[in-house]
This record gives structure tokens, sequence and C-alpha cells, in this order.
């Protein structure tokens, strides 16, 4: 089932690995998380990712092509793809890639903001069935920043955040030195500040969104990660809450494991 992404304008609506060798990556997400996979609807480069059945993210092996780091991204629904690349070069931010139509239907982009997170913007039909954020949701997003208020301000311009006029509008708070982004009430992203540098030579300490996965059983992930070619990575985890693990992949994609809450139901 899909809704039309004007539906949810400014809010996370999916998750992407841009990857260079899709089959590869799939081995080691199956084998840490436990996903299957089937053909996206983009073509053969793209595959989607799920859990128990409900769509986690997607694997494009597009990095090569689009000579792009290999990264996890959060994209974010817009009404109109290229106004919104027209804002983020306006407010500082550069682009990447695009925008870029799909024979599928949509288009899409890969952005940077000002400190260089990347992120990706869409205009079209989003899953209707995917979430973030919930207390049961498999996924959760944080950016990491210099300035948690400054970068609410940029995403806030480009994605529409705050329109009361418009229906689902995201909202953002101030919340323990965080700002914490929500929709229809229910937190969806989190932003943090602190030490960041766009020059690190850590990939880990520059500024960066974040992609978190809850699992069941944070220790036996995090070794399924290390048996399947991943190495796990200091300095990340500030802001972050709980139990959680900041793991690369065997390709240099980082993302963190977070030990799920017991389910109260």
């Amino acid at each position: 089932m899909v809704l039309v992404a004007a539906d949810a304008i400014g809010a996370p609506c999916w998750l992407s690995l841009v990857a260079r060798d899709r089959e590869a990556a799939e081995r080691f997400y199956g084998a840490v998380l436990g996903w299957t996979f089937r053909q996206g609807r983009f073509g053969r480069a793209f595959s989607l990712a799920a859990d128990e059945g409900v769509p986690v993210a997607g694997i494009g092996a597009v990095a090569g092509e689009f000579a792009v780091p290999v990264v996890w991204t959060p994209y974010f629904a817009v009404d109109e793809a290229d106004a919104a690349v027209a804002r983020v070069k306006e407010r500082g931010g550069t682009v990447g890639v695009g925008p870029v139509s799909y024979p599928a239907g949509g288009r899409a982009a890969l952005v940077s903001d000002r400190e260089g997170a990347v992120f990706g913007v869409w205009d079209g039909d989003v899953l209707s069935e995917w979430t973030i954020g919930a207390e049961r949701s498999p996924a959760w997003i944080e950016l990491h920043t210099r300035n948690a208020f400054d970068s609410a301000i940029f995403y806030g311009e480009v994605l529409g955040w705050g329109e009361g006029d418009r229906d689902g509008s995201c909202e953002t708070s101030y919340e323990e030195d965080q700002v914490v982004l929500r929709r229809r009430g229910r937190p969806v992203a989190r932003m943090n500040s602190g030490p960041v540098e766009q020059a690190a030579p850590k990939p880990q300490l520059r500024p960066r969104w974040l992609v978190h996965f809850r699992v069941e059983d944070l220790d036996e992930a995090v070794s399924r990660a290390l048996e399947h070619g991943g190495t796990t990575v200091t300095g990340s985890d500030w802001g972050s809450q709980g139990r959680h693990v900041t793991v690369r992949d065997p390709d240099g994609a980082l993302f963190t494991l977070d030990q799920a809450a017991p389910d109260s139901g």
C-alpha cells in the first residue's frame, strides 16, 4: 500500500543504503539483522529489505555509478524535489545527485546540509506500512551536528517543518539540549549537538545522519556483524540512549545497533 508523499511532507519516509555490491550487502544485513529481500521497483540495482515481512529499508548498488560514498541515508518526503533542492542550495547545502526521475514514479535527490551530513529528498508515493521512531519500529534516525538549533532551522526551511496549515506537518521541540522532530505527536528523529568536524579523519566524527536498527539481542547481533566482516567503531555515541553499538559494514557504511526495549505487550 502506498500514500502520496504530500501526506507526509517533511517527515522521514524511507531509509536507503547506497552500496557498491547489492548481493554482498544483502548477505551481510541478512545475517546481522535477519532481513529478507525482494526486488525493488526501481531496477535490478535496488532491493527492498523486510523484517518479518515489514518493509525496513532499501539497498541501491549505485555508489559507483553516481561516484558517491557508501552510506546509510534517510529520505524525507517533499512536495517537489526540484524546489527542495533549490532550497538546499539557497541555504548553503550541496547537491550530490539529482533530482533523478525513476520509471516506476517519483523523483529523488541526494544532498548535504551546511555541515556535510548527507540526506535524501523524495517526491512521490511512500509506503504506508513503513514507520520510524515508534516504540516497536525497527529503525530510528538521529543527526550528529555541531549545533542542533541551527540545523533545525536549516532542515525546517528546506523541508517545511512547522507549517501548521498543512495536515500532518512535522513539528520540532527542544528537550534536554536536543531537537526532537515529531509528526502527529510521535517522535520520528532527533538532532544532537556535539564535537563533530566536517574534515575529521574518521567518518563517525563527522556531521552525519546516523541510522539505528533495533535488535532483540544486541550482543548476538554485534557478534554476527563481526563474523561477517563488520567492525565496531567508537566516538559516535554521544546523545544516543540505551545500549547500542555502532558498526561499520564490510563496505564502509556506518549504522548503529540498539538493544530493543522489552515487549511490554
